[in-house]
């Protein structure tokens, strides 16, 4: 079969051209290090590095989502280590003044700085983490969470936000703390139930906050206990003012300094030297009260402390101390869980980590070039590029007129 010239030329000019085009994408392999660059040059593993793709995408986010929630909650634990000082500095200040050494113009002086605290601690409530968002906002719903209406016609400071706490997520993690669970539930006196002198004793009984010595027993009403000289010797007797009808085993019984109270379930130690007529209130508590009321209270009992009656300033001391008591414990409570919570993020970090570095393999086994085998490639294909020219080249110069004499 006899072969045209031009025909030949053609054919060869074609395969030097696919070999070029060959080599060409050997080199962008290798100047990219991607073995596929688009879907064609390999449709099976396209597919499944676009499916790794997304997957490292998602693992990415919740890098991310979680990285802005370790920062929060760092954030908010440094704010309630904050606050958990200030109530500390509270607690100092009422012990001193708890002495009995000072006159009405110190306790004014404390009065003062408690009341600063508390307006501190309020400021440490409301602090917002690095992308502004309330850190004691619960689940968000107002930009200033805890607002203050003490004063002419306020009833302290109110919670703004909304009450709750973010769940936790397999990657995941809450933004802010439950500001309502942390600052604005805290006991009332011992939790149970609170003891106050009354106002116009003339004597200097005062109690501790008591203790619930029998839950079962507890009746969850209200009680007056009353003192009596009774021929030279003081008595104090229970009555139940919520029946109106005095505690069985309780009237007329003799009192000395130190004597614990029992009845119902309950017990409480009374000191100091009751006058006839003098009492003490129990009552059950309220379900709670907020840390910030805790603190205004031990200042407006401080500011009307007078030295003609100092047990009812120490029974309004004692008290402030069992709710600043209770209210740290809530915030030590805090920062038991943000501490919990950044473990779990440092475990979280380190699977998402170990996953995205699966996913990036995977990737990589399916897009990246082996470039031992690429440069090996191009070589072998830049070599035989080179023989088919020089081999082209010859050939083209060949003519018959070489071959006539």
């Amino acid at each position: 079969m006899r072969v045209a010239t031009a025909n030949s030329y053609d054919n060869t000019i074609s395969q030097l051209t696919k070999r070029q085009a060959e080599l060409s994408a050997l080199q962008g392999q290798i100047s990219t290090g991607k073995r596929v660059q688009k879907a064609s040059d390999d449709p099976v593993a396209a597919v499944l590095s676009e499916a790794a793709q997304n997957r490292l995408t998602r693992v990415k986010a919740d890098q991310r989502a979680l990285e802005t929630s370790k920062t929060s909650i760092t954030q908010g634990e440094s704010a309630l280590g904050q606050a958990g000082e200030i109530l500390q500095d509270v607690r100092d200040l009422l012990v001193s003044a708890g002495n009995g050494s000072y006159g009405p113009s110190e306790y004014k002086d404390i009065a003062s700085q408690i009341e600063g605290m508390r307006d501190q601690l309020l400021a440490v409530a409301n602090q917002k983490d690095s992308s502004g968002r309330t850190l004691f906002g619960g689940l968000g719903g107002a930009a200033v969470p805890f607002v203050d209406s003490f004063g002419a016609g306020g009833n302290g400071v109110t919670f703004q936000g909304l009450r709750g706490q973010e769940a936790t997520g397999d990657n995941s993690l809450p933004q802010s703390f439950d500001g309502n669970a942390v600052f604005m539930r805290v006991p009332q006196g011992n939790g149970s139930f609170v003891l106050n002198t009354v106002a116009g004793n003339a004597g200097s009984v005062r109690t501790d906050t008591g203790q619930v010595t029998n839950p079962s027993a507890l009746t969850g009403q209200n009680y007056s206990i009353s003192f009596a000289d009774n021929a030279g010797t003081m008595e104090y007797s229970v009555t139940n003012t919520t029946t109106g009808l005095p505690v069985a085993g309780q009237t007329g019984m003799p009192y000395a300094q130190g004597t614990s109270i029992a009845f119902d379930g309950l017990s409480f130690v009374a000191n100091g030297t009751p006058q006839t007529g003098d009492a003490i209130t129990l009552d059950a508590s309220a379900p709670s009260t907020d840390i910030f009321k805790v603190l205004q209270d031990a200042v407006n009992a401080l500011r009307s402390a007078t030295s003609t009656n100092p047990s009812e300033l120490i029974q309004n001391i004692g008290r402030s101390m069992a709710e600043l008591d209770s209210g740290h414990d809530r915030i030590l409570q805090a920062r038991s869980l943000a501490g919990a919570w950044l473990n779990r993020a440092d475990d979280t970090e380190a699977l998402l980590s170990g996953r995205a570095i699966a996913h990036q393999t995977e990737q990589s086994n399916l897009e990246d070039l082996d470039m031992v085998q690429g440069i090996s490639d191009f070589q072998n294909q830049q070599t035989g590029l080179q023989a088919a020219l020089q081999s082209y080249a010859q050939v083209q110069r060949l003519s018959l007129f070489q071959y006539i004499s």
